[in-house]
């Protein structure tokens, strides 16, 4: 008889082990859907896929994209606006549940976290002032000039990497900011010769502050743009695809490129 008392101890104590297993395994999605909210990371500086319109309101492709995204979830998205280089570290770290911000897909990056399917397809751009008499016809003809760059892009890779890296480009040459609008007012006020941006950015940042021109185009450092996750977040990350999947098959995907691209 005195050992079912500890028979019924031992069944208790099983329970609560298995009890705190089964709470250990509900998935981030699980827990993104029973808060019903979504904390995306963007760095809304970087028209027209994320930035800050004259209400205050954060606006752009991405925006929009992310916006229907969560919808689709049956969440409420929570926006955080974070320097773009610190993105990939709040994916990392917890801080947010994902991040789009006009993100390449690059395999150092892919070491640390995961990606959606691409949604878009971009190329780099190289701009001046309207007044630069000058010749730019590929990368390695900026090794002259004073060229600026967002921290953390992967323009910012590229230029590093192979440009200073093959002695192109003086280190001292190479101006790093935290926004891309930083980077085209210094352009337009004639701190620095060149920016390298993504060509759409390039576009609308020549267009709201005057006075720039692209002088050259090509695909050197960027390509697809994707949403960052977090690495081995499987459910989430086909989740995010199954809806990115429903939107390029409606059309929504285009849609946005219509009316943040090309104005319409």
């Amino acid at each position: 008889m005195k050992r079912f008392p500890i028979l019924i101890s031992i069944i208790l104590l099983l329970s609560l082990i298995l009890s705190a297993c089964g709470a250990g395994s509900t998935s981030h999605l699980d827990k993104i859907k029973e808060a019903g909210v979504i904390k995306v990371g963007t760095s809304a500086d970087y028209p027209p896929f994320e930035f800050v319109d004259d209400q205050g309101n954060k606006v752009g492709f991405d925006i929009a994209l992310m916006e229907e995204i969560a919808k689709r979830m049956g969440v409420t998205l929570e926006w955080v606006d974070m320097p773009f280089d610190s993105l990939i570290a709040g994916v990392q770290e917890g801080k947010i549940d994902a991040s789009i911000s006009a993100f390449n897909y690059s395999e150092e990056r892919d070491q640390v976290v995961d990606f959606s399917e691409p949604y878009y397809i971009e190329k780099d751009a190289f701009t001046v002032a309207e007044g630069f008499t000058g010749t730019i016809t590929k990368p390695e003809d900026v090794g002259t000039y004073k060229v600026g760059v967002q921290s953390g892009t992967m323009q910012d890779g590229f230029l590093t990497d192979v440009l200073v890296a093959d002695g192109v480009l003086p280190e001292a040459n190479l101006f790093r900011y935290d926004r891309a609008d930083q980077v085209a007012l210094d352009l337009k006020n004639g701190r620095i010769d060149v920016m390298m941006t993504d060509y759409v950015p390039a576009t609308a940042l020549a267009k709201r502050i005057g006075g720039l021109k692209i002088i050259h185009d090509g695909l050197y450092s960027s390509g697809p743009f994707n949403i960052v996750l977090p690495e081995g977040d499987t459910e989430l990350v086909q989740a995010i695809n199954d809806i990115l999947a429903q939107l390029q098959a409606e059309g929504f995907v285009d849609d946005l490129a219509v009316q943040y691209f090309l104005g319409e």
